[in-house]
């Protein structure tokens, strides 16, 4: 009877040796191949990482959600510095459609189960600042309001990719329902785009040119 007790004994010790050792050799090999990984000039994933299509629509919902929301506080700061009209009547009309995209972006994290959470787009965060720049950089009239279409339209550019972006992930997913309210938005930004671009080239571009001739005069 102590034979055996010590022999089974003598198992479970070995046993939990050769765990132990396995669970060693794990980490010593996730070390190395961390270590590879830098060396090669891989990006390490953080810990909350997305490892699958779903989780990464998440987390692009979430950051665009972030570039809306940060775009409501911009665009009332744009208009006011514009001097041009149709500038001042364009991002006016913009800013109620943002206001409309929130609720829909809102909209589309109930229907995929998730809290309606935004998460810093640095992206936008950037273009933003670049914005607040460029006004500062400019005496108020046609160069500034040039200038803010230039901020603005690259903000475009960026949620136009963004969206596209969004609806191919939630197709892919089977998520048909959640691609069509966001293509309601696509075409948004890309109505904003076209809209800054004829507010450029009907007038505003061409004063700021004349404010470069008169200077050389």
């Amino acid at each position: 009877m102590a034979t055996t007790k010590t022999t089974s004994r003598t198992t479970k010790s070995t046993a939990a040796k050769s765990a132990a050792s396995k669970t060693t050799a794990a980490k010593a090999t996730a070390a190395k191949t961390a270590t590879a990984i830098t060396a090669r000039g891989i990006v390490k994933a953080k810990s909350t990482a997305a490892e699958g299509l779903k989780e990464l629509f998440i987390d692009c919902l979430k950051d665009i959600y972030w570039a809306e929301k940060a775009l409501t506080k911009a665009l009332p700061k744009m208009a006011k510095n514009a001097t041009t009209q149709n500038l001042i009547d364009g991002l006016t009309a913009h800013l109620t459609e943002t206001e409309e995209q929130i609720a829909r972006l809102e909209q589309v994290f109930e229907i995929v189960g998730k809290k309606a959470v935004a998460k810093k787009c640095e992206a936008m965060d950037g273009l933003i600042k670049e914005g607040q720049d460029i006004m500062e950089s400019t005496e108020p009239g046609p160069v500034r309001d040039a200038g803010i279409i230039a901020a603005s339209q690259k903000i475009e550019h960026y949620e136009i990719a963004t969206y596209g972006t969004i609806i191919a992930f939630a197709k892919t997913l089977g998520m048909d329902d959640v691609a069509d309210i966001l293509h309601v938005t696509l075409e948004e930004e890309k109505a904003a785009d076209i809209t800054l671009t004829e507010a450029a080239y009907n007038t505003i571009n061409f004063d700021a040119a004349e404010a470069d001739d008169s200077e050389m005069e």
